[in-house]
């Protein structure tokens, strides 16, 4: 199965997972070196006091060993090009954050560019931070005869930062550049809406219905085929001209007047004698003051205004849309280069798959899909938004811990990412992202319902080591008196001691309004976790602190066409 989301770093996941031209469209928003840090915004039901904010990833880059690995890489990687327009770029630049972060980039480029087929496409989305040095690489892995665009998107509206002493044009947009393996790719052109002013004047006649129609020309300025007859019309007395179908062969009669297109502005007509007379038939025909006819365009019949490069008509994600998750693109976004540059059960990649839009917009057209995202927030985040927006969906996840080895394996290697892992494994919360000390060992938190509509917590700590004590269990105890937590959750990679079970049997029974119990300190292990074990909590809710993803249906490619 094709459809798949991956827990890595992408460069490990592109070389290990990813056959040389099998991806048709590749989308990518990486981060664009803001040196800024984006956090996700979890809401706390009514009656909790504060939200959590999450760092979901630190969006800056130094130069230091794993830039000048990826700096040599380039110069391995067969890409003479790309490597002289780096190494120029690092004769220029520096050994600063900005080459660390080109670096990065580059050697992603060329795999992205050894996946896609040569009927594929790329898409690479980014704000003016680096966009010029971007496009530089762009043109060194793709060659300058590969670009085809560059998109301007419209992503918020005006910033009134004047009052607060901005001395520079407010930035509203983003860029797109578009890319292609070679001149020849899959195109599907889509069309907008006429302007309102535009239709007003150009559209201004009705029919009786109110059909709006143009009248347009019905001659031409070369002569081609059976263009040169006279045109048959009547006008009866005070009234509209309309066509003479009487005569079988259009000639002229006493009683007719007769319209040619006059000789001395060398127009001919556009037309068939078979196809004008289809036309008068079917009231397709509208007449000058003077008797000339012409066609009437119904605007109901018309495609709209050819895709440009200027998109204006597609707010950002705001309103029910909206995760909470720091640079989410709207979905109609990534929809219309999705429907664009592939045909259904094609493959599109996104590299840097963040909360996944690119992927639920690819599920929604019908098209197979790979998604990569080197934290394990963002694989969680998106593992629950695809079922909710689509309970169907058959997708795999790769590269997060299956088992008790690979779980341990993760917490040597990042604490952070493994807590992550085991926060959303209970259907839990992050807390606090990566602060130290504040949380008092809390790592996340279960929100859930006793009575169906009140909203309670559990707090979850999480311990990576093989060294658990007692004390750890007083902690998480101290801390749901202290957040008036009815239910505390343990998750330990060791094995609990007998002290430890003591303790957290100590602290006694919730009981609900319903005469139902459950133990208020829970302690599980990562083992107990593998075979399907979970916490004794009523009617827990996961999604309660993340904005709900709406119920999306998968629409056809003629909808959007």
């Amino acid at each position: 199965m094709t459809n798949r989301l991956f827990y890595a770093d992408n460069l490990d996941a592109l070389r290990a997972h990813v056959a040389d031209a099998s991806v048709d469209l590749v989308y990518l928003d990486p981060p664009f070196n803001s040196n800024a840090n984006y956090n996700i915004l979890f809401k706390s039901p009514g009656g909790h006091a504060a939200d959590s904010q999450i760092q979901a990833f630190e969006d800056s880059w130094h130069w230091n060993n794993a830039a000048e690995d990826a700096f040599e890489q380039v110069m391995r990687a067969g890409a003479p090009r790309a490597f002289d327009l780096l190494r120029a770029m690092r004769t220029f630049l520096g050994e600063n954050d900005m080459m660390a972060y080109l670096a990065m980039m580059a050697i992603r480029l060329i795999e992205l560019h050894r996946v896609l087929k040569p009927t594929g496409s790329l898409y690479l989305h980014c704000d003016p931070t680096a966009s010029h040095y971007l496009k530089l690489l762009l043109d060194g892995v793709f060659g300058t005869d590969a670009y085809r665009s560059e998109i301007s998107w419209k992503r918020s509206s005006a910033h009134n930062d004047a009052k607060q002493g901005r001395r520079q044009y407010g930035n509203v947009r983003d860029t797109l550049f578009f890319y292609t393996r070679s001149k020849s790719w899959t195109w599907n052109w889509l069309h907008t809406g006429y302007e309102p002013e535009y239709v007003e004047s150009a559209y201004r006649h009705l029919e009786a219905d109110g059909r709006r129609y143009r009248r347009g020309d019905l001659t031409a300025a070369k002569p081609g085929g059976d263009v040169s007859y006279l045109w048959p019309v009547k006008r009866p007395a005070g009234g509209e001209w309309e066509a003479d179908l009487d005569e079988e062969h259009l000639s002229p009669r006493p009683g007719r007047d007769y319209r040619q297109v006059p000789p001395y502005n060398r127009r001919f007509w556009a037309y068939s004698r078979e196809k004008m007379r289809r036309f008068a038939k079917e009231g397709r025909l509208a007449y000058t003051a003077s008797g000339m006819p012409e066609y009437k365009r119904y605007l109901d019949e018309m495609p709209g205004v050819p895709l440009q490069n200027a998109w204006h008509d597609i707010p950002p994600a705001v309103g029910g849309e909206s995760l909470g998750y720091p640079t989410q693109k709207p979905i109609a976004l990534l929809e219309r280069i999705i429907a664009v540059s592939s045909n259904e059960g094609d493959v599109v990649l996104d590299p840097f798959c963040g909360c996944g839009t690119a992927i639920l917009a690819a599920e929604k057209l019908g098209r197979q899909w790979i998604g990569i995202d080197v934290t394990h927030l963002a694989i969680s985040l998106i593992e629950r938004r695809m079922k909710d927006a689509f309970p169907r969906a058959k997708f795999s996840v790769e590269g997060t811990p299956k088992d008790l080895a690979s779980a341990l394996d993760l917490a040597r290697r990042d604490k952070y990412q493994f807590q992550w892992w085991a926060v959303a494994m209970v259907d839990g919360v992050p807390l606090d992202g990566k602060k130290k000390g504040a949380d008092g060992g809390v790592d996340g938190i279960i929100y859930f319902r006793p009575d169906g509509k009140r909203t309670e917590k559990a707090l979850i700590s999480v311990k990576g080591g093989q060294s658990v004590g007692v004390n750890m269990i007083r902690d998480l105890h101290s801390a749901m008196e202290r957040e008036r937590a009815p239910i505390g959750v343990f998750v330990s990679a060791a094995e609990p001691t007998a002290p430890m079970l003591r303790e957290a049997a100590a602290v006694g029974r919730f009981t609900d309004e319903f005469e139902r119990s459950w133990p208020r300190l829970q302690i599980l292990t990562l083992a107990a976790l593998f075979r399907g074990k979970r916490p004794a909590i009523p009617f827990v809710d996961p999604l309660v602190a993340l904005r709900r993803a709406r119920r999306e249906e998968s629409a056809r490619q003629e909808s959007l066409l």
